[in-house]
């Protein structure tokens, strides 16, 4: 695709589906416990491959790209007593490790075994009561692999006790799994290490309907940060709450205070308005952890490199193992952008920034947030982002909203 040099418009307003994590997580819920009912389910294609394989009955359930429904769905498979599935995905996702999740699980009493290669995806999952009530697993792994056990933790006879190992990261999305897991009724605990699931084996016959309402994805919203950041023009967007389960939302925080966008929140209207401040200094250098909110470190790096501020962005480990080595596109994309960086295991920082070469091409790796987090750039330079359609993973309708807040496009 193609993107002309832009003008950002003023004030236009975006209307951005529910949350893909919370959209995951509560599908799940939905289907353990039958007497929920979700409304502003997330349009994305993660979250329609989830929903289709907890539909199917299918002895081989593929769900292709999808990192979340693969770990999501291990542990689901692994309680549905009787039935046998084999869960299976891209050739990327066979590349994905799964192994601390299924050691958990195991640990547990599960029965699964790798069909490939030892310690990743395809799995055969033969699902049973699982009898223990205790397990540990590292907590500097990815946060879906903890999540998923909670997310059964309430269904077990005893509920669950996660021990936590070592240094917790992405601890949001942990913490947001806790509180749609209350919301729904569950009891939870999280002292120190240790996360504690107590067992709620009657609210699946309950006649009572709960309603859960998706909040706006804060990922997807990130993207229009970036624009409002570099064309320092507002924008709005809905549906979105003032206090929200996302650790994402944190980009409130971090837009205002190294690019001086301002989040102002219309709670009657669910509607959020991103208003650059126009007398606002750009810092000297940005140094920011971001192991809380990974997911949002690429957006960020293209918007500092747009405005030409040095950057050192650290806790980023989980970055290499998601629909790319993210780390490794991200210095090989910023390099056509006009910045010279380095990695490590677990940071990017910039290393010197000079202008652009014209002719460029952004290649994806078949990641949805390498398409859209460097979108915004076309307001420095034209530019072409190969293999587009790569959004649909996550936001199939960004182009169209992308178009709408711009000129020239």
């Amino acid at each position: 695709m193609r993107l002309e040099k832009s003008t950002l418009k003023d004030n236009e307003t975006i209307k951005i589906s529910g949350s893909k994590s919370i959209s995951n997580r509560l599908l799940i819920l939905s289907y353990l416990f039958k007497n929920l009912k979700i409304e502003n389910l997330s349009n994305s294609q993660d979250t329609q491959l989830l929903h289709r394989a907890l539909e199917s009955n299918a002895d081989l359930v593929d769900i292709h790209h999808a990192g979340t429904a693969m770990r999501f769905l291990t542990s689901y498979f692994a309680i549905q007593e009787g039935k046998t599935t084999v869960l299976t995905g891209s050739e990327r996702m066979k590349e994905r490790p799964i192994q601390f999740l299924v050691d958990a699980l195991r640990d547990l009493g599960a029965d699964i075994s790798y069909l490939e290669k030892e310690g990743f995806p395809p799995l055969k999952i033969n699902g049973k009561k699982l009898e223990k009530s205790s397990v540990a697993i590292p907590a500097n792994i990815s946060s879906q692999f903890i999540s998923s056990l909670m997310l059964i933790g309430s269904k077990l006879e005893n509920g669950l006790e996660i021990n936590l190992v070592g240094k917790i990261t992405s601890r949001p999305y942990l913490e947001m799994t806790l509180k749609i897991l209350r919301n729904i009724g569950i009891l939870t605990q999280w002292e120190g290490q240790v996360i504690q699931i107590f067992p709620n084996i009657h609210s699946d016959k309950s006649s009572q309907i709960i309603k859960c309402i998706c909040e706006s994805d804060w990922s997807s919203a990130s993207y229009f940060y970036s624009l409002a950041a570099i064309g320092r023009k507002s924008i709005n967007l809905k549906s979105f709450r003032p206090h929200s389960l996302q650790g994402d939302s944190v980009i409130k925080e971090i837009y205002w205070k190294f690019f001086g966008v301002n989040t102002i929140s219309q709670g009657s209207e669910s509607k959020i308005s991103l208003m650059p401040e126009s007398s606002f200094v750009f810092p000297e250098h940005i140094s920011l952890d971001m192991n809380d909110c990974p997911d949002i470190a690429q957006t960020l790096c293209v918007t500092a490199t747009a405005l030409q501020i040095p950057f050192e962005i650290t806790g980023l480990s989980t970055l290499k193992v998601k629909e790319t080595d993210r780390l490794v596109a991200l210095k090989n994309e910023l390099f056509k952008i006009g910045c010279i960086s380095e990695i490590t295991d677990d940071s990017i920082y910039s290393v010197k920034f000079f202008e652009a070469n014209e002719n460029i091409s952004i290649e994806t790796y078949n990641d949805h947030r390498m398409a859209m987090s460097f979108a915004p750039f076309c307001l420095i330079t034209p530019l072409t982002i190969e293999n587009e359609q790569v959004v649909e993973k996550s936001y199939p309708q960004f182009w169209d909203d992308f178009a709408q807040v711009l000129d020239q496009y």
